[in-house]
C-alpha cells in the first residue's frame, strides 16, 4: 500500500479539530465506535500525511513509556517533589524542555466511553481501533486486529514490555494479544507462550505458578520447555545467557512493590529489579538484534497509588517511571536511532496541590514519607489499635494523627472481615488521604480514571512528525509509518 493510499484509510488521518467544531448541542463528541473518517475531515488528510515526506532518518528503535493513569497533576506533583527532596528537575521535566522534543495533547476515549480503561487504552495504541473498556485488541463489532508488537515481531523486530504491575495486566496486553476482557490473566499468560516475545518482564508470578492457578498448569515450567530464560529473581537477571532466548521474568507475585516501600526493604532492594533495572536489561538485550527493537515500558502502580490516593505512592512510582524513562533517553541519545514515545493512557483522581495558604510548606512535609499509605494499610490489617494506627503512620510519614483521626480509621477497619481486610478497596485509603490533604495540601478529584487530555511528548528519529493534537488510535499507526513498515513512496 502507498503512502497515500495508506493515509486515505487510516485513523491516523483523522487528526484535527474538526471534531469539536463539528459537534452541535446535544450531539456526542465520540464519532462511530471505530472513529470512521467523515468527510468533513477528509480535507486534513494531505497536509497529514505531507507531515511524513519530511522524515529523514527513520528510527531503528522504539521505546513506548507509559505512567499509566497519570494525571496531569501528577506529572507536576513529582516535579516539585524531586526540586524539594534532590534539588533538581524530573527527567521528563528536563525533556520537556529541550530542542527537538515534540509535544501534543492526546485524547484518551475508548469505543463506549468518554472516560477509558487501561485495556481499551493500550488496545488503541496496540491494535489501532477503539474497543469497548475492557477489551483487549477485540472490537464491538468483533474485529481483531493483529496487535502491534505481534506486527513488529513478524517484521523481524525484537519486541517486548517491562512493567511495574503483572505482565498480564491490561496495559502489556493491549500492546501483544487479541482477547475480549483484561481480567482473565491466566489465560493471558498462557497466550504470551506462543508468541515467543523478546522479553517479558515485570509482576504476576500468581498467573504462571501450578500452585497459584485454578487449573494448576505448570506454565512456568512450560515456557522452560519452550526455550524460554525464566527468571523470578534480580539476581537471575545478571545470571542469563548470552543468546537469542526469549526470556520470561515475574519477579512479584502480583504488582513489584511500591518504589518508595521497595527502596525501605533490603531483602526487596536485593530481590526485586526496580522498573529502571529491568527495562535497562531489556534494552541491552534486544539492542543486540541488527532490525530493531520495540520496546514498551509501563509504570503500572503509578495507577494503583492514584485509586487510592495514596500520594507516597503515587509520587514514588512516577518517580520510578522517571528513572527508566532516563535510561530509555540514554540509550537514544548514544544509539541516534531510537524514538522514545512517553505518554499516560489516561489520567486518574487528579491530584494537585491545593490552596494558596502555606501550600509551599505543606507540600515539604513530604520529604518525610518513608512508605507508602498501601504500606500502612498492610500493617493495619493485622494490628489495628488505635494507638497502633497513630505509631504506625507517624513512623511511615512523619504525620502525627490526633485520637479522633486515628478512631475514625480504627472504626472503619473494626466493621470489617479478616478477608475484607485483605482487599485494598474496603480499606480506609480516601479517609487516610483527606487527613493527610490537611498536612500537605495534596487533593483529590476522586479515586477513578478521567476523561482528560494527556501529555505526549516524544524525542528522537520521527519525533518532528508529530502533530500537536492527536488520538490515541493514531499512534499506532503512527508508529508502522515511521518504522516503514507502512509501504512509503
Amino acid at each position: 500500500m502507498k503512502r497515500r493510499e495508506f493515509f486515505s484509510h487510516s485513523a491516523l488521518g483523522t487528526v484535527s479539530f474538526g471534531w469539536l467544531a463539528g459537534a452541535s448541542a446535544g450531539q456526542p463528541l465520540l464519532e462511530p465506535s471505530l472513529g470512521t473518517v467523515s468527510k468533513s475531515r477528509r480535507t486534513d488528510l494531505g497536509l497529514f500525511a505531507s507531515h511524513f515526506e519530511r522524515l529523514g532518518k527513520k528510527p531503528k528503535n522504539i521505546i513506548f513509556v507509559v505512567s499509566d493513569g497519570m494525571s496531569a497533576g501528577t506529572l507536576q506533583l513529582a516535579e516539585l517533589f524531586a526540586n524539594v527532596k534532590f534539588g533538581r528537575q524530573t527527567c521528563w521535566g528536563q525533556l520537556c524542555q529541550q530542542e527537538g522534543v515534540s509535544r501534543a495533547w492526546m485524547e484518551t476515549y475508548s469505543a463506549n466511553s468518554w472516560v477509558t480503561d487501561s485495556a481499551a487504552a493500550s488496545s488503541s495504541w496496540g491494535g489501532g481501533i477503539r474497543v469497548n473498556n475492557g477489551s483487549l485488541n477485540v472490537g464491538p463489532k468483533g474485529e481483531r486486529p493483529t496487535p502491534i508488537l505481534q506486527k513488529f515481531k513478524q517484521s523481524g523486530f525484537s519486541v517486548g514490555c517491562v512493567t511495574s504491575v503483572p505482565i498480564t495486566h491490561a496495559t502489556p496486553a493491549g500492546f501483544c494479544v487479541n482477547h475480549p476482557t483484561r481480567d482473565e490473566q491466566a489465560k493471558i499468560a498462557e497466550m504470551f507462550l506462543p508468541l515467543r516475545f523478546d522479553c517479558l518482564l515485570g509482576g504476576g508470578l500468581e498467573f504462571f505458578q501450578a500452585e497459584s492457578r485454578e487449573d494448576k498448569q505448570p506454565l512456568l515450567e512450560m515456557f522452560r520447555q519452550q526455550s524460554y530464560e525464566v527468571l523470578t529473581s534480580k539476581a537471575g537477571m545478571n545470571e542469563v545467557t548470552d543468546n537469542n532466548q526469549p526470556v520470561l521474568g515475574c519477579f512479584y507475585k502480583s504488582g513489584i512493590p511500591y518504589a518508595m516501600d521497595h527502596a525501605q526493604d533490603e531483602s526487596l532492594v536485593k530481590s526485586v529489579p526496580s522498573l529502571a533495572d529491568m527495562s535497562e536489561f531489556a534494552m541491552k538485550r534486544m539492542a543486540k538484534n541488527p532490525n530493531g527493537f520495540v520496546l514498551q515500558i509501563e509504570g503500572g502502580k503509578v495507577d494503583w497509588a492514584a485509586h487510592a490516593n495514596d500520594t507516597a505512592g503515587l509520587i514514588g512510582d512516577q518517580l520510578a517511571l522517571d528513572e527508566a524513562l532516563q535510561v530509555a533517553l540514554d540509550f537514544a541519545r548514544e544509539s541516534q536511532d531510537t524514538l522514545v514515545i512517553v505518554t499516560t493512557d489516561h489520567g486518574n483522581a487528579n491530584p494537585g496541590l491545593i490552596g494558596t495558604s502555606g501550600a509551599t510548606k505543606k507540600f515539604e512535609t513530604l520529604v518525610n514519607a518513608r512508605h507508602t499509605n498501601a504500606w500502612i494499610m498492610e500493617g493495619l490489617r493485622f494490628n489495628w489499635s488505635i494507638d497502633e494506627i497513630r505509631q504506625r503512620v507517624q513512623y511511615a510519614q512523619g504525620v502525627e494523627l490526633s485520637v479522633e483521626e486515628a478512631t475514625i480509621l480504627y472504626e472503619h477497619i473494626a466493621q470489617l472481615s479478616e478477608s475484607q481486610r485483605g482487599e485494598p478497596k474496603k480499606m480506609p485509603f480516601a479517609k487516610l488521604a483527606q487527613m493527610q490533604k490537611l498536612r500537605t495540601g495534596i487533593g483529590w478529584a476522586g479515586d477513578d480514571h478521567s476523561a482528560d487530555y494527556v501529555e505526549l511528548t516524544m524525542f528522537g528519529p520521527g519525533s518532528e512528525l508529530l502533530p500537536q493534537f492527536v488520538k490515541n488510535t493514531d499512534l499506532h499507526s503512527f508508529m508502522l509509518a515511521v518504522t516503514e513498515l507502512i509501504d512509503l513512496p
